[in-house]
């Protein structure tokens, strides 16, 4: 565990993931189906912002609960490979798990078991220590860091989330948005209702900025005190997309690292966008993560191409 301060905290989110290569995100027909080899992975989003941070450089420190069961010792033997500075409660329901559908696109449908009842709660003693001393968190939408809240605007820290595929609606992910200083959802469950909630995130909560990602068709972002919503387009990958998992994660990453280091939000885009393209050249859930140096050159072809 490391004594000096944490550049980020990432709170909740870790689990296993199993990878089923299918032909086609449907039912086919009969009762069974030969696959290629299903794969289990360390992953779920909390994982991934975490692992996408300590693969950029930031001093990252990642809690959460964990089961004591096979998932759980295979995410702490994962951690304590990669050098991931993590600590956890042990929860007496188990670790997380998700079923991710792959097809030959890199498009997913994930079932994920939410586990955790919705009156868990991180133990203040617990987390408290670790938030004193960072110097931003990102709180994944897993409901047991949503009491952390209060103490994250007492100690004036900046904060991030990620909605998903938020409908606009569910209060569960409604208090995160509203609570956060960065957010960032997908676009792909808002329709034509999509500047509408990314006003309303704004108006009604604290946000700097809402960017809603939107895969191939790249991303939109408002800041606060724009009156508009600004399109991105998508980066060209410069790599065969096999695996959109975790795509999502490393735009999130690459994008505050770059906010962090003081640069202007078209810049942020760029890094997002060039990170997720990244994610989607590797096969499984958080399998490998661009670093600072391939970063950096990548947003440079990329901005050369533009």
């Amino acid at each position: 565990m490391s004594d000096g301060p944490y550049d980020v905290l990432v709170v909740g989110g870790t689990g296993v993931d199993t990878i089923v290569r299918v032909d086609a995100l449907e039912v086919p027909p009969g009762d069974s189906l030969f696959v290629p080899p299903v794969r289990d992975y360390v992953g779920h989003t909390g994982n991934g912002v975490a692992l996408g941070w300590h693969a950029l450089g930031l001093a990252t420190k990642f809690i959460d609960f964990l089961g004591e069961d096979v998932q759980g010792r295979t995410v702490l033997a994962a951690y304590a490979e990669q050098g991931l500075d993590f600590s956890h409660v042990v929860s007496p329901h188990g670790t997380p798990r998700g079923i991710n559908l792959v097809d030959p696109q890199g498009r997913r449908f994930s079932f994920y078991d939410g586990r955790h009842p919705a009156d868990l709660r991180l133990p203040r003693p617990f987390y408290l220590p670790f938030l004193e001393r960072a110097r931003h968190v990102h709180l994944s939408i897993v409901g047991h860091n949503r009491d952390m809240y209060d103490d994250v605007h007492r100690l004036g820290i900046t904060s991030s989330t990620d909605l998903h595929d938020w409908d606009g609606r569910n209060q569960h992910h409604r208090d995160y948005a509203l609570a956060s200083d960065y957010v960032f959802l997908s676009a792909a469950a808002l329709g034509d209702r999509r500047d509408e909630v990314m006003h309303r995130i704004v108006d009604d909560g604290r946000a700097r900025l809402v960017v809603a990602t939107a895969g191939a068709e790249g991303c939109h972002l408002l800041v606060r005190g724009e009156e508009k919503t600004r399109h991105f387009p998508a980066v060209r990958p410069e790599r065969p997309v096999v695996d959109s998992n975790g795509a999502g994660d490393a735009f999130v990453t690459a994008f505050l690292h770059s906010l962090f280091e003081g640069r202007d939000v078209d810049e942020c885009v760029l890094a997002g966008s060039v990170a997720g393209a990244f994610a989607c050249g590797s096969a499984g859930t958080h399998t490998e993560f661009i670093g600072p140096t391939e970063l950096r050159a990548a947003c440079a072809r990329a901005a050369h191409d533009g």
